[in-house]
């Protein structure tokens, strides 16, 4: 194939994670020309000694801070002069010749500016690759007080894996642990917006994407592994940096309006769920949604001063 690709890492202290992935990409990337950009993220270990000394050929732009997911690709996408970008975690490893699979399919499929493949946990097992939608407040009701029974009814197995065996169209955002995106796309809608410093960073840019009427595919033959753990307790940083980029994403795809009644959503429920859990003397899960009715409350209060000011 004689498209260039640049394939864009970010990486922040993960010098072990992204020495297997840099050699999963060499030993299952076929038949398509590709570059290798490594955005570091002023790592304090030894990522930049270690690609430097293993990895001569990938380029690497070292920022003297820690600007995020978002920024940091935008870097790696200011030095491409590909036709197409994938954007690929750290902790990926690639199973399939993923690459020469997802440019395949966008070559074949104009109408699509972004196609990501099928992700898989340690354990080879279905990892979500996507969601069948962006964020409105109907997501909030489902998640929050229905553990996905709506989105789960309407679309059964293919609910966030695509199980089939032909790539679908969805409706909703790749996950950015691996998206293709054709570059003149990006030309056209920007990059990424760098008001995201982590979190809702990718579904915001699939918004604008989708806004200009192109499609997203999610392509079962492209096969990753994310080493994410899915079932990671979710830290209290992590928590407060994934509600503000929530705020952030609706504030910045004109639904100001949902906002409050999001806040309000969540609040209710985290108080039903964290006095149910007092009740059933559940400790743990007592003490979670407490923690996140806090901080939701919190980031929400942070929010509003911001947009305010």
């Amino acid at each position: 194939m004689s498209v260039l690709v640049s394939i864009i890492l970010v990486n922040y202290n993960t010098s072990s994670l992204i020495e297997n992935c840099l050699n999963s990409i060499y030993e299952f990337t076929k038949d398509v020309t590709y570059e290798i950009i490594v955005v570091d993220n002023d790592s304090s270990d030894n990522s930049v000694a270690m690609i430097r000394e293993k990895f001569p050929s990938v380029i690497l732009i070292e920022s003297k801070v820690n600007l995020g997911f978002g920024k940091a690709n935008n870097l790696g996408i200011v030095r491409s002069n590909a036709e197409y970008i994938f954007l690929l975690n750290s902790d990926t490893l690639l199973i399939s010749n993923a690459v020469f699979i997802l440019v395949d399919y966008l070559q074949n499929n104009p109408k699509v500016g972004i196609c990501g493949g099928n992700l898989y946990d340690a354990n080879y097992q279905p990892a979500i690759s996507y969601l069948p939608n962006l964020p409105d407040l109907l997501e909030d009701i489902d998640y929050y007080f229905l553990a996905w029974k709506i989105r789960k009814t309407k679309y059964k197995n293919n609910f966030n894996f695509n199980h089939t065996l032909n790539p679908i169209l969805i409706n909703g955002y790749i996950s950015g642990a691996n998206m293709m995106v054709c570059k003149k796309v990006l030309d056209e809608v920007g990059p990424f917006d760098p008001d995201f410093f982590l979190y809702y960073e990718e579904t915001e840019l699939t918004y604008r994407i989708k806004s200009k009427g192109y499609l997203v595919a999610a392509v079962p033959q492209s096969k990753i592994i994310h080493l994410q753990g899915s079932s990671e307790q979710i830290k209290e940083n992590t928590l407060r940096e994934m509600l503000k980029s929530k705020f952030l994403y609706y504030s910045k795809t004109n639904k100001n309006n949902q906002i409050i009644i999001s806040f309000l959503i969540c609040q209710l429920a985290a108080n039903l769920k964290f006095l149910v859990f007092k009740l059933l003397n559940n400790n743990k899960n007592y003490a979670y949604w407490k923690t996140f009715k806090t901080i939701h409350k919190a980031s929400y209060s942070s929010f509003r001063e911001r947009k305010l000011g």
